[in-house]
């Protein structure tokens, strides 16, 4: 009898572990960047192939990164809410192109409308990476000295953007 017991109570216990993980929301994973300095980049500009833009240029006003691309299903999703909220011109939305092709991605643009003050290509991936993209979409709002504040994984909801990130961009543009 006492030889159940040891196999049984380990079984018991992945049981309960299993049960924890299935009842998580994977989309409230926690990033080790909130509360530290994004990441630098210097990327061209998906519009302007010539012209450059970096971490440093954006210093000084809170704004968004939003990681896309024109293969990503979910950004179909998101992208109508980021056409209008852009309208109101809140704060700037700064858009990372995300493995992508510059011209998908500029006839996507063309076809669904360009929410973002500038898109930047992340062609290979290596700006993703040091953001902690793991699937896209994914969106970052960062303070007016570069620290990232907050991370949304996977699309922009209405719901989302009242409850969460609003106010978090009104709060850091007030400070």
């Amino acid at each position: 009898m006492n030889r159940y017991l040891i196999p049984l109570g380990i079984f018991l216990v992945l049981v309960v572990f299993l049960g924890i993980g299935l009842g998580l929301n994977p989309r409230e994973v926690p990033s080790p960047l909130i509360g530290k300095p994004a990441p630098a980049f210097r990327l061209t500009e998906l519009h302007e192939g010539s012209k450059v833009l970096g971490k440093e240029d954006l210093l000084g006003q809170v704004w968004l990164l939003n990681v896309w691309a024109s293969w990503c299903v979910s950004c179909r999703e998101e992208h109508p809410v980021l056409v209008e909220f852009s309208k109101r011109k809140v704060v700037p939305i700064y858009g990372l192109n995300y493995k992508d092709q510059r011209e998908d991605a500029l006839k996507w643009l063309a076809q669904f409308g360009d929410p973002y003050t500038a898109s930047i290509v992340d062609r290979d991936g290596r700006v993703g990476i040091d953001y902690g993209v793991y699937g896209v979409p994914e969106t970052f709002v960062v303070d007016k000295s570069g620290v990232i504040r907050y991370k949304q994984i996977g699309p922009i909801t209405p719901e989302a953007l009242k409850t969460k990130i609003l106010p978090l961009v009104q709060q850091l543009k007030q400070s």
